[in-house]
């Protein structure tokens, strides 16, 4: 064959091969609108029947139902340590020991000043008898019967205060000794053997012990917006970040009313209480608690999705209809609709249902006025069919689904373009 020949029959299957993918990229664009306009294709859910928990959340902190902290009312070096870290104890055992030896002093000292007061008191007793008996004899004036027996009564006072400050320098020998005050287990010791306790102000905390840490409780902080949901005996699951998986149940015992303000915010302590057979949790551990304030069984529910869709506008609607499109899907996104306000209410929400045309073939939206209930931030109760038809096994449009190309594997072009399009 002629070069020349064979050059131009290269080029002319070139240029037919040129038109042909341009041909199915034309084919594929006209494909791809005419499936845009026979229809949207839309993600959906069956409604369906079940419970609904609707709950607050907040964040605590584990403690001992009881919790005493043991101080020092004089102070001291510390001699001796009879407990430390988890030891359990008993009431009335010996935790901790001062140095006695200045207490001692004090205390020989203030006896040596009773003893001497003692010895005041005996001679002025003896003087004032003996100007008694002059007196009543006529030997000296009155004056100096009065002056002996001010002298005595002063002796006796003196005596008094010496006692008093004896008995004072007693109970300061015995602060020296650290007794527990309950049975429990010791969680803090803040002193070492030699270190100085000083108490001059107020008395500095040697130990913490925990009565029973089989019984525990959890202090929440609670907004104010929700507090009002809140009541003593509702259930309570909580979680610590030692077990992410567990989740632990407990009871509300107590609503505090000292409510704290942070930053403008404003909380009350919620007292939840919790047993703890195993131990597993422990004093200052952070909870994440979800506090279970209402519960229905057995309700038809509807996805939180399905509050918030709205289908989009179609080419020629009017201005208007398209407005009124949007305001109620902004009403299906309220509040509760989002899980913000468990206990709230919703009047006149929209959703709409998949159904099938009058030929069978195309999908076509119908729609279902409702009123809400309550949420678990998923679903959401439906308490009454304001208008059209909703029942459970019903689809639910929760949103759009980008339309896919058929025959994903005639041309490689057509699978790049597949892969650039993903689901809202």
């Amino acid at each position: 064959m002629d070069p020349l020949e064979n050059n131009h029959t290269q080029r002319r299957f070139l240029i037919l091969a040129i038109l042909g993918v341009v041909g199915i990229l034309v084919a594929l664009f006209f494909l791809r609108r005419d499936g845009d306009k026979g229809g949207e294709q839309y993600r959906t859910e069956a409604v369906g029947r079940g419970d609904i928990s609707a709950s607050v959340g907040a964040t605590g902190t584990v403690s001992a139902v009881t919790t005493v902290q043991v101080g020092s009312q004089v102070s001291g070096i510390i001699s001796d340590l009879y407990a430390d870290f988890n030891s359990q104890v008993q009431k009335g055992q010996i935790l901790a020991e001062l140095d006695p030896t200045p207490f001692l002093q004090a205390v020989e000292q203030r006896q040596a000043e009773v003893t001497r007061s003692q010895v005041e008191v005996a001679n002025a007793q003896m003087t004032y008898g003996r100007q008694k008996r002059l007196a009543a004899s006529g030997l000296i004036a009155q004056s100096e019967l009065d002056a002996a027996k001010a002298a005595y009564d002063s002796a006796r006072a003196q005596l008094s205060l010496s006692q008093a400050s004896l008995r004072q320098a007693k109970t300061n020998l015995g602060y020296t000794k650290i007794y527990s005050p309950i049975n429990g287990q010791v969680v803090d010791r803040q002193y070492d053997i030699g270190q100085t306790v000083a108490a001059s102000f107020s008395a500095p905390t040697l130990f913490t012990i925990a009565q029973d840490l089989t019984k525990m409780q959890v202090q929440a902080d609670v907004d104010q917006s929700d507090i009002g949901l809140v009541k003593v005996g509702q259930p309570v699951r909580f979680t610590v970040d030692a077990y992410p998986e567990r989740e632990f149940e407990a009871r509300i015992s107590q609503v505090r009313l000292n409510a704290t303000v942070n930053q403008n915010v404003i909380t009350y302590p919620v007292i939840i209480e919790v047993a703890n057979p195993e131990l597993a949790l422990r004093p200052s551990m952070t909870a994440n608690v979800t506090l279970e304030v209402d519960r229905v069984r057995n309700v038809l529910r509807v996805p939180n999705a399905a509050l918030r869709f709205k289908p989009p506008a179609k080419e020629g609607e009017e201005g208007q209809n398209q407005a009124g499109a949007r305001s109620a899907g902004a009403e299906g996104g309220g509040r509760n609709g989002s899980g913000r306000r468990p206990g709230g209410r919703q009047a006149g929400q929209t959703v709409y249902v998949l159904a099938k045309s009058e030929n069978g073939k195309e999908s076509a939206l119908r729609e279902a006025r409702i009123k809400t209930g309550i949420t678990d931030g998923r679903y959401t109760q439906v308490t009454e069919v304001v208008s059209g038809t909703l029942n459970p096994g019903d689809p639910v449009v929760t949103g759009l689904a980008t339309l896919k190309v058929e025959q994903a594997g005639s041309s490689p072009l057509a699978g790049g373009s597949r892969r650039g399009m993903g689901r809202f």
